[in-house]
């Protein structure tokens, strides 16, 4: 087995230093061939310094790439051509991995009936959730901001995807399906962040039958930043999740010519909308309030990404 760790990162030295070091302790087999692929997404920090000194002390385990292109997807994506790697695995410049991880994470994509898998991702050991916050339970979903999965302890056939912090596909099925989106994920061309570059991708695979494994042996930590743990910043970015969902919808058929996100602009007006608001506001405990009020900023985000879409056809149609 040949693999390659993808990890993309922007303007993140401290933190990426924690990570390789960390991938680098990674067991594997001395059969196995494996190298980690830094792609450094016009970092004006120190990041090139960093993967070079990492480079002098474990000559060989690393590769510096540099892509200018602003935007996550666009580091993905170059990172996917340039692997040397048969299977190719990623990670998040802000997490640390357990010895196993890279083992236990690619061993099942031996067997080909598997076109990837996703692992365990954890906060780090240190963080402590505020009372709003649910990590397990009906309202766990509200992790997803800060990268939280955990489907228990049994492998089994996912029927969601990964997320793009803990998961490996092999580089046949970009091939075969595509790269990430560019529309999608991080970028300085949006004001507010669209998510779902990683989690399309899973999904893109799902609906074409691929089998995707959940391998609760790879486990991951993910540095939680305090700025990030507050209301603002979740409603943020679940309004971001709304306006993303119509992007992808928007790439799938239209029906009957009409455009997929249109045709469930009245089930969210006037049903999922008024729904959520009420279950927001009459809500008591701290998590279940909460978590509908942020399943009311996602219709608000779905609705104002189906408008802007609108918006834009009637702009080509008067080109």
């Amino acid at each position: 087995m040949n693999i390659t760790v993808i990890l993309c990162t922007y303007n993140r030295a401290g933190s990426l230093a924690k990570a390789l070091e960390s991938v680098a302790a990674s067991e594997l087999s001395k059969s196995v061939e494996w190298e980690i692929l830094v792609v450094d997404n016009n970092s004006k920090d120190q990041t090139r310094e960093v993967v070079e000194s990492f480079d002098r002390r474990h000559p060989g385990r690393v590769r510096y790439l540099f892509e200018p292109k602003q935007g996550k997807s666009y580091a993905l994506n170059a990172g996917i051509r340039q692997a040397h790697g048969d299977i190719l695995a990623f990670i998040d410049d802000d997490m640390s991995v357990e010895p196993t991880w890279l083992r236990n994470l690619t061993a099942p994509l031996g067997d080909t009936k598997w076109a990837g898998t996703g692992g365990r991702i954890f906060p780090q050991t240190s963080f402590s959730a505020p009372n709003w916050l649910a990590l397990d339970g009906p309202y766990s979903m509200l992790g997803v901001p800060y990268g939280h999965f955990d489907l228990g302890d049994k492998p089994c056939d996912l029927d969601r995807s990964p997320y793009g912090g803990n998961m490996a596909f092999p580089k046949r099925i970009f091939a075969k399906y595509g790269g990430f989106r560019t529309d999608l994920g991080p970028s300085p061309n949006n004001v507010i962040p669209l998510p779902n570059e990683d989690t399309e991708f899973g999904r893109r695979l799902l609906a074409a039958g691929e089998r995707l494994r959940y391998e609760p042996s790879a486990v991951v930590y993910h540095e939680v930043l305090e700025k990030r743990i507050t209301k603002p910043y979740f409603l943020t970015w679940w309004y971001g999740y709304g306006r993303a969902q119509v992007l992808e919808a928007q790439a799938r058929p239209d029906i009957l010519g009409v455009p997929r996100s249109y045709l469930s602009v009245p089930h969210i007006a006037l049903r999922h909308l008024p729904v959520r608001t009420l279950q927001w506001l009459f809500s008591t405990h701290p998590q279940s309030r909460f978590y509908h009020k942020c399943m009311v900023w996602v219709a608000v985000g779905w609705l104002t990404g189906t408008y802007q879409l609108a918006q834009q056809g009637k702009n080509v149609s008067r080109e």
